[in-house]
């Protein structure tokens, strides 16, 4: 049996367990002066720091507030270069297109294999830090079977959730032959890709992908045993996310502009909607309706969107106070769908909770209350993190 590790003095527990004691309609379950047993890399038992069970190491808290670790289910993390320039275009009054990505391209594509690891690992260090604890990482800055592999390879060494974006957008080579990149994303490139992926993934939008070469996309990656999420509505009015609840895929990504008819779509296939503000914010673009979404019964998830050119940022705590400043969601709806909510949307349920059985992943706030990651902005409120039942230096020196 592993040795155990008691986390006490906890202020306020945020649990996220539907089925814990006294567990009411909140999207959160709360539990104050609380503890935590940890075996090995699981929750091994939740509750008061007075009922707490004996333990082979105990870690006080201070009083600090823990949560789940957030679980960033959107993240484009391997890649070459950057696009500060077009930010700064952007921010004079360029407008946001899909055509930006093929500067992403050219610059991964002359990058080393050490050199995207490097990148990718300095970039899921950052998140660490701020208390992600899982994270999703897509390719698609390769564009090719060559690039495209080895973009997922450099992802599969940090984390099991890596995604085939080989359809980010048509390759240049392509440019005039959009159906035979499609045949190549769907022929050769997923042959190999798929043995490094989770899920397969297409940017179904004006610029990118229209309905049909997103269905043949998802259609050959589901065939390799790949699960189905696809960038859906960001830019305008379209048919991805119809496409998603069409072929069962777990997620719908972005979902800024929706009819009616998408909104009763997700909540009957049953499809996660993760929403990106970061994209809104760094794009100057309208936030999506998330109250619209949840008043209709949709899961709602959040995540960061990392990436070089729309969203570069690895926040999950700067996602929150979007969240709830900009779309109304409230502090514990948004501390919801950035831990159980982007569970959801990985599918996993051994995530975004602290319940026994799941994995002792957790973030502990210099705060009282998880409140104060939306009612303090940009403040480096997370202290340290559990992750796997390991506690980072920062919490036991």
């Amino acid at each position: 049996m592993a040795p155990a590790l008691l986390l006490t003095g906890i202020g306020e527990l945020v649990t996220n367990d539907p089925h814990a004691e006294g567990a009411g309609p909140a999207p959160v379950h709360v539990v104050r002066d609380a503890a935590v047993l940890v075996e090995g890399p699981t929750v091994a038992w939740v509750g008061p720091a007075a009922a707490a069970p004996a333990a082979d190491t105990v870690l006080d808290l201070g009083g600090r507030a823990v949560v789940p670790g957030f679980v960033d289910a959107h993240a484009h993390l391997v890649f070459g270069g950057d696009r500060a320039a077009e930010f700064e275009a952007r921010m004079s009054g360029t407008a946001y297109a899909a055509g930006g990505i093929r500067t992403t391209v050219a610059a991964t594509r002359a990058s080393s294999d050490e050199a995207l690891h490097a990148n990718a690992s300095r970039l899921v260090a950052e998140m660490r830090r701020q208390g992600t604890t899982t994270v999703e990482i897509k390719s698609g800055y390769g564009l090719t079977a060559h690039d495209e592999a080895r973009s997922l390879a450099v992802a599969r060494t940090l984390t099991p959730e890596t995604t085939y974006l080989g359809a980010h957008v048509v390759g240049p080579e392509y440019a005039d032959d959009p159906g035979g990149y499609v045949d190549l994303v769907t022929g050769p490139m997923l042959d190999a890709c798929a043995p490094h992926a989770r899920w397969v993934d297409v940017f179904c939008e004006r610029g990118a992908f229209d309905a049909d070469a997103a269905r043949a996309v998802l259609r050959a990656g589901a065939a390799r045993g790949l699960l189905v999420r696809v960038h859906a509505n960001q830019l305008g009015e379209g048919p991805g996310v119809q496409v998603a609840a069409e072929l069962g895929a777990v997620s719908a990504d972005h979902c800024t502009h929706l009819a009616d008819a998408d909104v009763a779509a997700l909540r009957d296939a049953g499809v996660v909607a993760t929403l990106l503000p970061g994209a809104e914010f760094s794009t100057r673009s309208p936030y999506p309706d998330a109250r619209r979404l949840l008043a209709a019964g949709v899961t709602v998830a959040l995540a960061t969107d990392c990436n070089p050119g729309s969203s570069y940022t690895s926040s999950m705590p700067f996602c929150i106070a979007l969240a709830v400043r900009e779309m109304r969601m409230t502090p514990a709806e948004a501390l919801w769908s950035a831990t159980a909510g982007g569970a959801a949307s990985l599918a996993r349920t051994d995530v975004g909770v602290l319940r026994p059985g799941a994995r002792a992943d957790l973030a502990v706030l210099d705060a009282p209350s998880f409140v104060h990651l939306a009612y303090r902005p940009g403040v480096p409120i997370v202290v340290g993190v559990v992750a796997g039942g390991v506690p980072e230096p920062t919490l036991v020196r």
